[in-house]
């Protein structure tokens, strides 16, 4: 569940928001913290707050502020997903539980074994892949995302169609990288 766009909402209003939308489905939910799309972030006392909400479960944490995913793990029991592929690692290091991610698209096994690496402590191996992966998952986002992804998708001869307006489909010089 991610945060309104457009109307930036305080964080009392995103704790009655996210509250409301758990009372009335009996699924778990995956709070989604993406302020560079939304423009809203969630602080660390909202999701103190709605960590005690039964059916709120785990955060997809793509602020790109680490020492905020560091207090979701000290001070909630969420689990915690990385929205930034360049950013397993860290995550993965404060406790986090996997990825929810844009490079698993393209590239599955890559992103499955970084996160396997570093769960399974082998910080040295998984570093060495992420590495290897940064250039291909930047380029993922030379475009507004998911313009790039459907394109790679595509090219590899995986349906994804094309992007519906107001996306449009990459220039040229884009579909070379």
């Amino acid at each position: 569940q991610v945060t309104p766009y457009y109307n930036k909402a305080s964080q009392r209003g995103l704790v009655k928001h996210f509250t409301a939308i758990a009372n009335s489905v009996k699924i778990p939910i995956i709070l989604y913290n993406v302020p560079s799309r939304t423009g809203c972030n969630i602080s660390i006392d909202t999701y103190k707050e709605l960590a005690k909400v039964p059916n709120i479960v785990a955060t997809k944490e793509a602020s790109g502020n680490l020492s905020l995913a560091a207090e979701i793990a000290a001070y909630t029991d969420l689990d915690i997903y990385s929205g930034n592929d360049d950013q397993v690692m860290p995550i993965l290091s404060l406790g986090g539980k996997g990825v929810i991610s844009v490079l698993s698209n393209v590239a599955p096994k890559l992103t499955h074994n970084i996160a396997q690496l570093c769960l399974d402590n082998n910080c040295a191996e998984a570093a060495k892949l992420a590495a290897q992966s940064l250039e291909l998952a930047n380029a993922l986002f030379i475009d507004v995302n998911p313009i790039p992804v459907k394109e790679a998708l595509n090219m590899m001869e995986i349906d994804a169609g094309p992007c519906r307006l107001p996306l449009y489909e990459m220039e040229d010089a884009k579909k070379e990288k």
